[in-house]
């Protein structure tokens, strides 16, 4: 038996979630296949922040394409609460970057404004602070912060509440949700679309989604896509519940809605090997205490690391499949970020059969550009 839908989405991360609850409130008859708890799941891991500043080094486009996405997210978490009844703890208060030494704070300046700096490239408000400055926001600053770089566009989100809100949210608008089914093969059917076999399992859809992460790597190629994707760890830790003194988000500190402090910034190339050990989150909480000398008076109740879905220049992948039209590829390790452009802007396109020209710097072929003679 075959079974058939108006577009089937391979992926129930964020990123396969997010573009769901858009196909479904198109009002597409849309499945998601998912591989399960034994997949390479970025979106139990992330640090769920939302994050604009320092995005877009080496592509502009990808800054204001953050920049959009954190613009829809008050709107989406509404969206989400009144449709899900969870609500994702959406904070933009603006975030922080802390240097610890004034060597570090010339260096986040001069970055910024590097950034800021490209041709073509839509500024945004930031501001240099100094330590009296900080001060007044975290007066628990350690002796070793010099300043910070402020960004009033970031925030954060409780990321396992907006991973549940996405699944309700789908379901509730007739989407069709399949765990535990890994697509073996995907074919391009003669007359249009789309054929998935799992196990034996075949499903067929006018449109595909590749929203594999890791996995997109394996997949693109069946319907003419291309995903040059590796996995990148991080290592995170968080403490127990303390009573809240980090106000805004700082990028690789933050305290939960819920009281905990999570910790990580670690970029490691290992493969597919997801261990975490104590060199590294032994670093990060020592960097974290240096911080905030409060931290280190706390317990640690959890440490784990999760697999990045990293591109060679670490930005998105979108793009629409020239030999087997319908099939359309999306790709990043920015999931929280991007969660609302997904679900507000991408999947219209998809729903519409093409993507629009303003994604155009997200296609594959910049990693295939002649060198130089």
């Amino acid at each position: 038996m075959i079974e058939t839908y108006d577009a089937a989405i391979l992926g129930g991360g964020l990123v396969g979630t997010a573009v769901g609850i858009g196909l479904a409130g198109q009002g597409l008859k849309t499945a998601i296949l998912d591989e399960g708890d034994i997949a390479h799941r970025a979106s139990r891991g992330n640090f769920a922040l939302i994050w604009v500043q320092s995005k877009g080094l080496g592509m502009v486009r990808y800054s204001s394409w953050t920049r959009h996405s954190a613009g829809l997210w008050p709107g989406f978490a509404a969206t989400l609460r009144e449709e899900s009844g969870i609500d994702v703890s959406l904070q933009q208060p603006g975030g922080f970057t802390l240097a610890l030494g004034e060597s570090e704070l010339e260096r986040r300046a001069a970055f910024m404004e590097r950034l800021q700096a490209q041709p073509g490239f839509e500024r945004y408000p930031h501001e240099v602070w100094d330590r009296s400055q900080l001060r007044q926001i975290f007066p628990e600053i350690g002796p070793e912060v010099a300043g910070a770089i402020y960004c009033p566009l970031d925030g954060h989100v409780n990321s396992l509440r907006l991973f549940r809100a996405q699944h309700v949210v789908f379901a509730r608008r007739g989407g069709t949700y399949l765990p535990n089914l890994p697509a073996d093969a995907v074919t391009p059917l003669p007359g249009g679309g789309f054929r998935i076999l799992s196990g034996g399992r075949s499903i067929e859809a006018a449109r595909l989604v590749l929203a594999a992460g890791i996995a997109n790597a394996r997949l693109a190629p069946m319907v003419g896509l291309d995903a040059p994707v590796r996995p990148q760890r991080g290592q995170a830790l968080v403490t127990e519940k303390t009573a809240p003194f980090l106000t805004h988000p700082i990028v690789t500190l933050r305290q939960t809605d819920e009281g905990g402090v999570m910790m990580g910034d670690s970029q490691e190339e290992t493969g597919f090997d997801e261990g975490s050990g104590l060199g590294i989150l032994g670093t990060m909480a020592d960097r974290a205490a240096r911080m905030f000398p409060k931290i280190g008076q706390l317990n640690v109740v959890r440490t784990w690391s999760a697999l990045r879905v990293m591109t060679q220049d670490g930005f998105p992948i979108y793009q629409h499949s020239e030999t087997a039209p319908g099939a359309f590829l999306t790709t990043c390790h920015s999931g929280v970020t991007l969660a609302a452009a997904h679900a507000l802007t991408v999947a219209p396109m998809v729903a519409a059969g093409s993507l629009d020209a303003s994604l155009d710097a997200f296609h594959p072929r910049r990693f295939h550009v002649p060198a130089a003679a």
